[in-house]
């Protein structure tokens, strides 16, 4: 159904004011204002009677100027301009029950300016940002961008219909007469989200192509809007989203435990080394550090790899702690860090070739130190391994060790910077594993990517309770002609391994 067409009156637009919903004020004895923010308490000293009431008024929801009472608009700017991130700026059509839009700051930086008329005209050209996307949050649609300080709610389908037309290049003009709507209107809208830095005003250059900065940005075009928004969503300064330790999740489920349900299948119990026995120091093991891409025929003995699980992986200790409310859950210790004793990661063996151990899909028990075998499926094995050749670019790896996140043991504590923070936890324990896997004499590479759904019905996950995340492989050194127990060989020429990639 389309929105009612024909022009405005001249008087159509109202522009409303109100403080985001975590704004408050205060007026202590000798009558100074302050207002409390989420980014901080601003007093405003001497603020004249009509400001301070709009301002008040301004906590309940938007206000229009035009019902202010005593009120010189030009003390009501400055004041404004003196609260960045906390004044929402509404736009709606007069008699209408609820604004069209509201352009609400994220950040301290988030300094609403509508553009001049002179600036955006009926003919400049529109689009919106690539970094834009849209969402659904409360009932209504959210409209958001890494780039801006600022999200817009979209509260009426009209305003829904003009951001929808603007995914390509267009004018005001065009806009206004493809969904028959007044261009006073939609120039409005336009300028709202402008403002918001979701609407980039491009130049004509002469041959009906017009061009926009963004879109020649070299900071910009090094970068992907998802890898944008990832990276702006899982670090504060441009969202307003609850981030850290906010336990937000335990009124609505238990935390996960400590280690998953072991999966049905043999047990293989893998030996536990002395870890005092060793030849190399940890220096020695950083200097030496490299990706082997080419591997021996024979792969890794049982007890090689249980003394790469155990020093790497294996569970020390569990125990219990509390969080908010004090409630009780267990954490536990292992040999890599991970945020809150959480240790959201477990690991998956996909074998190729093993003296001591069937040929299939292994699930690590950190905590009884075992593998247990889940898959014997041929075309699963040999599609985990083959993906992981061609990462190689070389042999085919004896042993491939998928990472997997059962993510809500990191989001039940933490908000927004879950995933971000298990990526960080596969680093480190990529990192622990090439350093033990060199001082074992072992040839180790961590890969650039995996197969997300291959690997989720390979290994039986429940995706997305449980995600992979990290690939790494490890067999013996391409030059090695023996390697008996677990002996550590030295490197020897490392002409055998292409460099790290980045």
């Amino acid at each position: 159904m389309q929105p009612d067409a024909g022009a405005p009156p001249p008087d159509f637009r109202l522009q409303l004011w109100s403080f985001r919903d975590d704004v408050a004020i205060e007026v202590d004895r000798d009558g100074c204002l302050t207002v409390l923010t989420r980014w901080g308490d601003v007093q405003v000293p001497d603020a004249a009677s009509g400001v301070e009431d709009f301002l008040h008024r301004m906590t309940y929801g938007p206000v229009a100027l035009g019902n202010a009472v005593d009120l010189d608009p030009k003390d009501l700017y400055e004041t404004l301009s003196k609260l960045p991130g906390c004044v929402v700026h509404s736009l709606a059509l007069r008699d209408a029950s609820s604004p069209l839009l509201s352009v609400v700051p994220v950040s301290p930086r988030g300094i609403f300016d509508l553009p001049g008329q002179t600036v955006l005209t009926e003919s400049r050209p529109i689009r919106l940002s690539r970094f834009a996307f849209i969402r659904a949050r409360d009932d209504e649609l959210l409209l958001e961008s890494p780039l801006a300080h600022h999200h817009v709610v979209l509260h009426r389908p009209l305003a829904s219909w003009i951001v929808g037309s603007l995914g390509r290049a267009t004018t005001s003009t065009e806009v206004a007469r493809g969904a028959n709507l007044s261009r006073p209107l939609v120039l409005e809208v336009v300028a709202y989200l402008a403002g918001a830095g979701m609407v980039l005003l491009g130049e004509e250059n002469g041959n009906d192509t017009p061009t926009f900065a963004e879109d020649a940005d070299p900071a910009l075009l090094t970068w992907s809007p998802h890898d944008l928004l990832f990276h702006s969503r899982s670090r504060l300064g441009r969202h307003d989203n609850p981030a850290g330790a906010a336990f937000n999740l335990i009124p609505s489920m238990a935390p996960l435990p400590v280690v998953k349900p072991l999966p049905e299948g043999p047990r293989h119990p893998l030996g536990r080394p002395d870890l005092a026995t060793h030849d190399m120091s940890l220096t020695e093991a950083v200097e030496h550090r490299h990706s082997v891409r080419v591997f021996a025929d024979e792969g890794p003995s049982a007890a090689q790899l249980g003394e790469l699980l155990f020093r790497t992986a294996r569970i020390r200790t569990q125990y219990e702690t509390s969080g908010a409310g004090d409630t009780r859950y267990v954490v536990s210790e292992r040999p890599y860090p991970s945020a809150g004793s959480l240790y959201e990661l477990d690991l998956y063996l996909t074998i190729d070739r093993c003296a001591d151990l069937p040929r299939g899909i292994y699930h690590y028990d950190p905590a009884g130190h075992a593998l247990t075998l889940i898959n014997q499926c041929e075309s699963d094995i040999e599609e985990l391994l083959a993906g992981a050749t061609v990462l190689i670019g070389s042999s085919k790896p004896p042993v491939l060790i998928t990472m997997t996140a059962r993510i809500g043991r990191l989001s039940w504590v933490y908000d927004s910077i879950a995933y971000a923070t298990t990526l960080k936890h596969v680093g480190v324990l990529q990192q622990t594993m090439y350093l033990v896997a060199t001082m074992l004499g072992l040839a180790p590479c961590a890969l650039a990517m995996g197969d997300s759904e291959l690997a989720t019905t390979a290994f039986g996950l429940d995706w997305p309770a449980e995600v992979s995340v990290g690939e790494f492989v490890v067999g013996l050194p391409g030059h090695a002609t023996e390697l008996p127990g677990n002996a550590r060989e030295p490197l020897g020429d490392k002409g055998d391994a292409h460099p790290d990639s980045a």
